[in-house]
C-alpha cells in the first residue's frame, strides 16, 4: 500500500462593504502573478483556527481572535503530484491596518468589489470566493 501526501492549508477570506481582499503571488513557484487570498500550510501540531490566525498576522500583521474566525468549507484538492486538504475561513472582524508582511512572495494586497473579480484568480480560490456561504460546503478540485 503506497503512503499518500497529504498536506493541509488555510485560507482567509476578508470581505468589507461587498469587497473581497485579494493579493498577488510572486516569487513561489506556484501561480505567481495569480491573485488568491491571504493563505499558507499547516505548521503541524496546530489546529486550523490557530493556523488561519497566525497565516493572517504573518501576511496581513492583522489580529483575529479565535471568536471572530469561521469556518466556511473545506475542499479536498489534487495539485499534480500531492494532496491537499484546504480549509476556508471567515474574519469577520480583525485589529490592525491589513498590511503587506511579505512583499518577498505578495505583489500587493488589493480590496476588489465581487462582482469584479480579477480574469487571473487562481481557479480554486475563485471557486470558494464564489461560493455562497450560507453554511460549510464541500468542493473535490482536480480530480479526473
Amino acid at each position: 500500500m503506497r503512503t499518500p501526501i497529504l498536506y493541509g492549508s488555510v485560507h482567509i477570506l476578508f470581505y468589507r462593504n461587498g469587497e473581497v481582499l485579494l493579493l498577488k503571488r510572486q516569487n513561489t513557484g506556484f501561480q505567481d502573478g495569480n491573485w488568491s487570498v491571504v493563505a499558507g500550510r499547516m505548521d503541524g501540531n496546530e489546529e486550523v483556527v490557530a493556523a488561519a490566525i497566525r497565516e493572517a498576522k504573518e501576511e496581513a500583521g492583522v489580529d483575529i481572535r479565535p471568536e471572530d474566525m469561521e469556518l466556511i468549507g473545506v475542499m479536498h484538492r489534487k495539485n499534480m503530484s500531492s494532496e491537499w486538504v484546504d480549509f476556508f475561513l471567515i474574519a469577520h472582524r480583525w485589529q490592525g491596518e491589513i498590511t503587506n508582511l511579505e512583499p518577498d512572495k505578495c505583489e500587493q494586497l488589493q480590496w476588489f468589489p465581487l462582482d469584479e473579480l480579477p480574469s487571473n484568480m487562481v481557479s480554486y480560490i475563485r471557486v470558494a470566493v464564489e461560493h455562497k456561504h450560507e453554511g460549510l460546503w464541500f468542493e473535490s478540485i482536480g480530480w479526473s
